[in-house]
């Protein structure tokens, strides 16, 4: 019988100092799947959490670290969304927003699903 490859573990790098406070977010008792699955249904929003997930150079990013080409209203609402599901948590420094994955959120609630959406490759 094949052994079933263990879970990838996603941590965060340590908070810095001075971090602001997140803006407004679902506490972990209030993440609903169907919630969570909906704004994961868009590819790019997916995207934005592999990359987060996989990618990760720092704390958290703003959103011209991704390399999205569309217009800032449109990345906008796709951040807004990942972040009022509760798959994101962002903070405003100054003009700009930073995200990151609420990965022990996430897990705690629903554990295994960071997996799936960080192994998702689009059907060709």
């Amino acid at each position: 019988m094949p052994t079933k490859a263990p879970a990838p573990r996603f941590t965060l790098p340590p908070e810095p100092a001075a971090t602001p406070e997140p803006l407004p977010e679902p506490g972990v008792d209030e993440l609903r799947l169907e919630t969570v699955m909906g704004a994961l249904s868009d590819p790019l929003r997916i995207f934005i959490v592999q990359k987060l997930l996989l990618d990760s150079e720092a704390y958290d990013h703003p959103c011209g670290w991704f390399g999205i080409d569309r217009p800032k209203s449109s990345l906008t609402h796709h951040f807004k969304a990942l972040r009022e599901a509760g798959i994101t948590r962002q903070r405003q420094y100054g003009l700009e927003r930073r995200s990151q994955v609420r990965i022990d959120d996430l897990e705690t609630r629903f554990p295994g699903l960071l997996a799936l959406v960080a192994a998702w490759r689009p059907a060709d």
